[in-house]
């Protein structure tokens, strides 16, 4: 797959995404300082029209989307029956078009479940992939960019998080949060744009930087991600996801049930943890490789990252009973790296409704 970015100086592109351009802590720095721009060809554009739709999305989704305005960001995530996560995007709508943000492997999944969904509702949920791009940064840097406004409402999603949502939780209790300083917007553009945006970073009046960069930082954040930190089991309260994409007092959807069961009544059976790897051997894991307590597997990396202060970094998804003081070991093909882990969702998270235990009556009382 081409990209749009292939003759910018140094340029890596692998299945038509910019992964650096040569130097990806640096690209970090530029991020982070709002002096650069990274293109997300690993995002993918679906918009849904149609008198319905909003109201269509909030039914079936875990976000409250009824009286979304134009113009506000917001978040949501598709589960299944039992309240595991299929699907997330990020959302805006102008007024005439609501236009999700998805991960691009998991993008025409998204699309085909919802137009089975449609029904008889006025809704039509589209690919706009071919037409629009993506480009991430802190909010400064995409002044440098023309978003798309196709109905007079820039496409600018600003991303909240670790802001608790309207309706949200959070289960971590880190002040100040590793996310508070990390600035983030995603901004939706014509193809037209994109490739303007790239003749400015291949003739040097504009500095741009790749997903490995836009990814550590997201990592720093103990901000989850669909291609990361999912997988078959996963629940939302597992990646302290209540905080942005779940509303605990909207009305009935798919998986809602087991949402407001684990929250209220239950524990989440894994928690994700920050990981500060030994740096020493160079190796970085991969998505997949084990965690080990011990002898004991507890679970499994799901995002790994060279951060730029912190150096070799992960997030990772263990059994809620791991001990929080425990230093781990995870098992990577370059052999074992040794971490220690920071809690971001603790064990005790959840069975946050307080229910009156009713007190037993004894033998003489229930003989009487």
């Amino acid at each position: 797959m081409a990209s749009a970015f292939s003759a910018v100086p140094g340029a890596i592109v692998e299945a038509g995404v910019l992964q650096h351009v040569g130097s990806p802590l640096a690209e970090q720095r530029d991020l982070a300082a709002g002096a650069a721009i990274a293109p997300l060809g690993d995002r993918r554009v679906l918009t849904v029209t149609g008198e319905d739709r909003l109201s269509w999305l909030d039914s079936l989704t875990s976000q409250a989307l009824t009286r979304l305005e134009p113009g506000v960001s917001a978040e949501m995530l598709v589960l299944d029956p039992h309240g595991h996560v299929e699907h997330e995007a990020s959302v805006i709508d102008d007024g005439t078009t609501t236009w999700l943000i998805a991960d691009a492997a998991f993008a025409e999944g998204l699309l085909g479940w919802l137009r089975r969904m449609r029904f008889r509702l006025r809704v039509d949920p589209q690919d706009a992939g071919d037409e629009f791009a993506v480009v991430g940064g802190a909010p400064a840097a995409l002044r440098l960019v023309e978003p798309a406004a196709p109905h007079g409402v820039p496409l600018v999603w600003r991303d909240r998080w670790p802001q608790v949502a309207i309706g949200g939780w959070a289960y971590a209790h880190v002040e100040p949060h590793p996310g508070e300083g990390r600035q983030w917007a995603e901004a939706i553009v014509t193809r037209d744009e994109e490739a303007r945006i790239a003749r400015a970073a291949a003739d040097g009046e504009l500095r741009v930087a790749g997903t490995v960069a836009a990814d550590a930082l997201r990592v720093a954040a103990w901000r989850p991600r669909r291609s990361s930190e999912v997988d078959e089991r996963t629940l939302p309260h597992e990646v302290d996801w209540l905080r942005t994409a779940v509303h605990l007092d909207k009305g009935c959807y798919r998986g809602q049930e087991t949402v407001a069961k684990v929250h209220n009544l239950g524990h989440p059976p894994r928690r994700l943890v920050a990981l500060h790897l030994d740096g020493s051997d160079s190796v970085l894991p991969r998505r997949g490789d084990p965690v080990r307590c011990g002898d004991d597997a507890v679970g499994v990396i799901t995002s790994s990252a060279l951060h730029y202060e912190e150096g070799p970094i992960a997030l990772a998804l263990v059994r809620r009973s791991t001990p929080v003081e425990a230093d781990l070991v995870v098992e990577s093909e370059g052999g074992l790296i040794a971490a220690a882990q920071q809690v971001i969702v603790p064990p005790e998270a959840g069975a946050t409704a307080s229910i009156p235990r009713i007190p037993r009556l004894g033998r003489r009382a229930r003989a009487d």
